[in-house]
């Protein structure tokens, strides 16, 4: 591990490091309690991609949209004109809204316009999902076996030397940066700055974007544990607004990208200016399948 230099740039350690210890364990059993909800990215079973037309759905012969087993045989047929969505319901096919009232069909509204329609038929849900030009079904199941299988994600034990304070760097109004994904595509995101920390008497820097609707800094950060400890496609880390200049960076909190539980996640990638050249051997571990 590398040993932090005694610079204004961190904050001092707690005094009851159990205490410290503590916190992280709750912060992280709330992140595998919403990893493993209903709602969460173990349930994920498919990505379908729909071409611009009719695309006939369902888990048989004659399907164009392959849905996974459980669902109905011809489950209906999904309409694309550009990024707007239909659906129209085989006959017979019982189909329903998210609150459990009978969907006959009708468009759709994607995640990319605000909380998506979700539909649930022969056990599963799905919803429209927008990324760039492409415009698919996100699949999820909640009886998923890698959901009803889960244990838990290892950590590094919680380290108050890795709860950083940096200093802050904000961009000009308006600043955008480039993030990868794995797509292999690229999104323009709103960016207002940069954090700028010191460790063992280097600086570093990592840029943040913003996510619609949330006021947090989101970081996407590769460093060189993912080589051996960590997902290799780096992790993920929020932090509070920047408050006098200053931002904390708690790195026990940095934590796996859904790729690294599912094949089925649009992950973004860390952009590279946030590939640190050193390890960070706090948060998560690789899960124990990647």
């Amino acid at each position: 591990m590398l040993a932090l230099c005694l610079s204004a740039l961190l904050l001092a350690a707690p005094a009851d490091a159990s205490s410290f210890a503590e916190t992280t364990a709750a912060w992280h059993a709330q992140r595998e309690k919403r990893l493993t909800s209903e709602e969460g990215w173990l349930t994920l079973v498919a990505l379908l991609w729909l071409k611009e037309g009719d695309n006939v759905a369902g888990s048989g012969p004659g399907a164009s949209v392959i849905f996974p087993a459980k669902a109905p045989a011809r489950l209906g047929t999904f309409r694309r004109t550009g990024t707007a969505v239909s659906f129209q319901p085989e006959a017979g096919v019982v189909v329903t809204t998210r609150d459990g009232k009978p969907f006959a069909g009708g468009p759709l509204q994607s995640d990319a316009d605000g909380p998506p329609d979700v539909l649930e038929a022969g056990g599963l849900r799905f919803h429209v999902v927008i990324r760039g030009e492409r415009v698919g079904l996100r699949v999820k199941d909640p009886q998923s076996p890698k959901r009803l299988g889960f244990h838990s994600i290892p950590m590094y034990p919680a380290d108050a030397r890795w709860r950083v304070e940096a200093r802050w760097e904000a961009a000009p109004p308006g600043n955008a940066i480039p993030l990868p994904n794995i797509l292999g595509t690229v999104d323009e995101m709103p960016s207002p700055g940069t954090a700028i920390f010191t460790l063992d008497g280097q600086e570093y820097r990592l840029t943040p974007v913003l996510e619609e609707g949330d006021p947090r800094l989101f970081f996407v950060f590769a460093d060189a544990t993912n080589r051996t400890e960590t997902y290799g496609a780096g992790r993920f880390l929020y932090a509070e607004p920047p408050q006098q200049g200053r931002v904390v960076l708690d790195f026990n909190h940095a934590y796996n990208p859904p790729c690294a539980f599912t094949a089925y996640a649009t992950c973004p990638l860390p952009p590279k200016q946030n590939r640190l050249p050193i390890a960070i051997p706090a948060g998560e571990k690789r899960p124990a399948d990647h």
